[in-house]
């Protein structure tokens, strides 16, 4: 097998001459016949198929995706074509492509799409190293590590935002790893956990006797982060008066102890996270728009596994890695159609989730590879309640197209989607006017 990653390509005719701007990428690139070959695409140990869609066949080179689906679920396929329509859109998003492109190709395009899916190291991978722990090989992932190494050295405020369980306060100490504060403190303060009954005193501190039960000065999470970071944790549940003091103290760059008439300067970086979506709640009167505009200077947004389902492997294995390390045991991971059951499930509880089941179902876990059947029922049914959502969902999105006579816009808004959910949908469930 070659060091390089191969490209295997569906043979086009020469219509498309891909070779020589992937070797000059420095991937190994093979070519072969689809419909002679499927059978033996896994003797290739190729990174990636490039099927490119005959001329006036675009049907036979969907069937050949559809044919490799069957043979390699997960290997990622990338397709061309020389003309686009809607139709064929969606069908190769039915059929399982990972990428698309329409002549006249963007060489450079076409490289990076390969080397995401490929897993592939580019020159400038190496300034990513320090963000290792942030699993991924998705495009979503690498664009928010491009994002964490141009904002990490810089003294900016960050408001980090994203589903529950997919890693903002890991976003948030890797910020602070990578920078000048690293030496620092790095203190996380649940905003949603703290009363405004002792809010000044969890927030800035006291002397002693400022008020029952005060037997001793103590100093803040702001102050106890002096020179370093702090995390405003679920900002969104900020009460509005803790927002008012919170917005003040960092405006000033001051504050005050309960119980002190002496102002302490504060030389702290913040950084907020929120599953929220704030510049709702600033329409609804919930947030203060001026506290909104103080935190978000820089702004890295966290996608849901459920965007990047081709982590899932990578989060899978990394969880199972960490539970051998910790338990001392040689759990295998889970076989490739295992984990093509588990891209069913859509994780609402994203990487935490993951996490979890992980480590409630390892003891159960056999050393061998893990099929399925060997997972823990309550992830097996999870994934049977997943896939009967989606049944539902299905359902509703037929009747909105019959009623609508397959008026996508209509549609859509029926359903209160956007015209590209509705098509993304169209493609996952394998739904045409056709069909």
């Amino acid at each position: 097998m070659s060091a390089q990653p191969l490209i295997l390509i569906a043979t086009d005719h020469g219509r498309h001459d891909l070779r020589p701007a992937l070797q000059q990428a420095g991937f190994a690139v093979a070519e072969a016949d689809c419909s002679e070959h499927a059978e033996r695409l896994r003797e290739w140990h190729a990174s990636v198929f490039v099927v490119c869609c005959r001329p006036n066949d675009a049907a036979g080179s969907i069937a050949s995706v559809s044919r490799l689906r069957t043979i390699e679920p997960l290997l990622p396929v990338v397709m061309v074509a020389e003309q686009s329509t809607e139709a064929l859109a969606i069908a190769a998003l039915k059929a399982g492509v990972n990428d698309y492109f329409v002549a006249p190709i963007d060489s450079a395009a076409l490289v990076a799409a390969l080397r995401n899916l490929s897993g592939t190291k580019t020159k400038g991978d190496d300034e990513f190293a320090a963000f290792s722990a942030l699993i991924g090989v998705s495009e979503a992932i690498r664009q928010v590590k491009v994002l964490l190494s141009r904002i990490a050295a810089s003294d900016t405020s960050v408001l980090i935002t994203g589903e529950t369980g997919t890693g903002k306060e890991l976003v948030a100490q890797l910020l602070h790893q990578n920078s000048r504060r690293r030496q620092r403190a790095f203190v996380s303060i649940n905003c949603a956990a703290i009363p405004d009954s002792l809010l000044e005193s969890e927030l800035f501190g006291c002397e002693r006797g400022a008020f029952t039960g005060a037997d001793s000065a103590r100093a803040g999470h702001l102050t106890a982060a002096a020179g370093g970071t702090v995390l405003l944790d679920e900002i969104g549940e900020m009460t509005p008066y803790a927002q008012a003091k919170i917005l003040r103290a960092l405006d000033t760059r001051e504050i005050y102890r309960l119980g002190s008439t002496q102002r302490t300067r504060l030389d702290i970086r913040v950084t907020a996270a929120t599953n929220q979506d704030l510049e709702r709640r600033i329409e609804d009167g919930g947030f203060r728009r001026d506290l909104y505009y103080r935190l978000n200077v820089s702004r890295i947004s966290l996608p849901p596994v459920r965007e990047r389902r081709e982590d899932i492997p990578a989060l899978v294995d990394h969880c199972i890695g960490e539970m051998n390390r910790v338990f001392h045991r040689n759990v295998q991971g889970f076989t490739a159609q295992a984990l093509q059951q588990l891209f069913d499930y859509t994780w609402p509880g994203n990487v935490r989730e993951i996490k979890n089941v992980v480590e409630s179902a390892f003891v159960e876990l056999p050393p061998r590879p893990v099929a399925f059947l060997d997972a823990p029922e309550s992830i097996r049914t999870r994934v049977a309640l997943a896939k009967a959502a989606r049944t539902e969902e299905r359902d509703r999105l037929i009747s909105a197209l019959a009623a609508t006579k397959w008026n996508v816009s209509r549609a859509a808004r029926q359903l209160h989607w956007s015209r590209m959910t509705l098509y993304r949908k169209l493609a996952q469930y394998h739904l045409s006017r056709e069909s």
